[in-house]
């Protein structure tokens, strides 16, 4: 006699009719109504997101309280029409908006529309761009996007690579497909950076370069000791002569080189890095050079940016985030690299439970760290049509020219100290006129330092302006960084009163106690 285990038969439907059930499930006709309903506030917060504060500025603690700070999970379900407006309300009312026309801070894109639809479609057909057997349309829109992309930025028009969720993880991928190549001499992905025939490897980079770097030799397994930080010249670019001198020390070390980052692009100020001489370096060492251009990148493609954005093309791997300065919805990261042979030495395993072994088509989970991935690249995809290369040139070419009309603007106002411009980063700082003339004393730079800190603090949580920060040459600088197709000209020509304003009223209030 066959006995069935009781949790087997307590997990059996009680329902008779060939329909399950099933508390999340939703009809066809539930789904449009609701999805019209969504659509329609979302157009509404759209429509309205100029006339919006920035943000709302609300603590940790409130809005806590907002959502029940001690509410445990609902037994019982409930009306999705009611949660999905609770939703709405909730986000749309205490949400920093990076789509605002004066959202200039960090570089998070004002998302595309198109964009926005496209990461509903790929959420309604899940496909899984680990196997093409998985996501066969998906797998081939990706690698269509990954070529398009390698065309935007004048790297390569047969560009392999992959979608991943950002630009550290763009970096990561380029750096571990560099440990593969190098470690091949003693098969690194088998007997680990620390094998018995193992020798140090050694990565370089300037004191610019973004965190990532610590991260990935952190992940890897290198130890951030194995970045040879080089020095940078004044213009905070990686000064190539130290380059080339800190390899050749290492070679004779008995160090292995293993890779050179270059920046295209810097998050502090966008500054770009030789890219062309780093490049004659790498050649003459072989080292593998990797160019993070999670920024700046696209500038490639347009007239009069940087001769050294040419270079990209000379990279062995590129980094590029395309919900920066592409516009698209977070996350959408890409790493683009000369041959896809390069990912799947570092990448690809084959146990006996993937049937994945089709003759044509991309096995995604061959070139990355993912074996489950979301279809990333639709919304890239859609856009790079709807827009063309001529116009993300535009809209990029306006980005840098509004920023650069932010410098000019600040430069002429009597208490705004107008620093850098570069790509589409403006830098500078309050400077009460008085104190003008005393920036260099100790004390004074002390407290135009704090005195700009906490006219940061004020403008990121006030809601009329969002900028960051950068700290140039020991100055605390305010940092604009436009990846907006949403901020027109007289967002920009608003910038001075609002800093002016808020500025002389911290300084009012702080300087006597501050800077006797």
């Amino acid at each position: 006699m066959y006995y069935l285990d009781p949790i087997t038969v307590m997990s059996q439907p009680t329902q008779s009719s060939a329909t399950r059930d099933a508390a999340l499930a939703m009809d066809g006709e539930a789904f449009r109504r609701l999805g019209h309903s969504l659509v329609e506030s979302l157009a509404t917060v759209l429509d309205g997101i100029s006339d919006r504060p920035v943000t709302s500025g609300n603590s940790p603690a409130a809005l806590r309280d907002l959502l029940g700070r001690d509410r445990a999970m609902p037994e019982n379900g409930d009306d999705p029409a009611r949660l999905l407006e609770r939703a709405v309300t909730l986000l749309s009312e205490h949400s920093l908006f990076n789509g605002h026309p004066k959202f200039l801070g960090y570089i998070t894109a004002a998302p595309a529309p198109l964009g926005m639809l496209g990461d509903l479609l790929a959420s309604a057909i899940n496909a899984n761009v680990g196997a093409w057997r998985l996501s066969p349309m998906a797998s081939e829109i990706e690698a269509q996007t990954v070529r398009w992309i390698g065309e935007l930025l004048r790297y390569r028009s047969d560009a392999a690579g992959l979608f991943v969720s950002g630009g550290n993880m763009a970096n990561i991928v380029g750096l571990l497909a560099a440990r593969a190549a190098v470690g091949r001499r003693w098969d690194v992905r088998a007997r680990g950076v620390g094998g018995r025939d193992a020798r140090r490897l050694k990565v370089y980079a300037s004191a610019e370069t973004h965190t990532w770097l610590q991260k990935a030799t952190d992940i890897c397994g290198l130890g951030t000791d194995a970045i040879h930080w080089v020095a940078s010249t004044k213009d905070q670019r990686l000064d190539v002569a130290a380059l080339r001198t800190a390899i050749a020390d290492d070679v004779a070390s008995g160090h292995v080189p293993m890779l050179v980052v270059g920046t295209a692009g810097t998050v502090s100020t966008g500054v770009v890095d030789p890219l062309f001489a780093m490049a004659d370096v790498c050649r003459e060492f072989g080292v593998w050079f990797h160019v993070d251009g999670a920024y700046g990148a696209p500038a490639a493609a347009v007239d009069g940016t940087p001769h050294d954005l040419q270079a990209l093309h000379l990279a062995d791997s590129v980094a590029v985030d395309p919900h920066k300065w592409l516009y698209a919805p977070l996350e959408a990261g890409c790493v683009l690299v000369r041959d896809a042979a390069c990912l799947r030495d570092a990448f690809s395993y084959h146990p006996p439970y993937y049937h994945f072994d089709d003759d044509h088509g991309t096995n995604f989970v061959d070139l990355g760290p993912q074996n489950s991935r979301g279809f990333r690249a639709l919304k890239v995809w859609l856009m790079l049509q709807q827009a063309g290369v001529a116009g993300y040139r535009q809209m990029i070419g306006d980005d840098i020219a509004l920023a650069r009309r932010l410098f000019d603007v600040v430069s002429t106002h009597p208490r705004l100290d107008a620093c850098s411009h570069h790509l589409s980063i403006t830098t500078f700082r309050y400077v009460p006129e008085d104190l003008a003339a005393r920036w260099h004393e100790p004390a004074v730079a002390t407290y135009l330092n704090t005195l700009n800190e906490a006219l940061l603090e004020r403008l990121q949580t006030g809601g009329r302006l969002f900028v960051s920060n950068a700290i140039v040459h020991e100055r605390y600088l305010l940092r604009a960084c436009l990846v907006n197709f949403r901020t027109s000209a007289a967002d920009i020509d608003a910038i001075p009163a609002i800093v002016d304003e808020i500025g002389g009223a911290i300084d009012a209030a702080a300087r006597p106690a501050m800077l006797a």
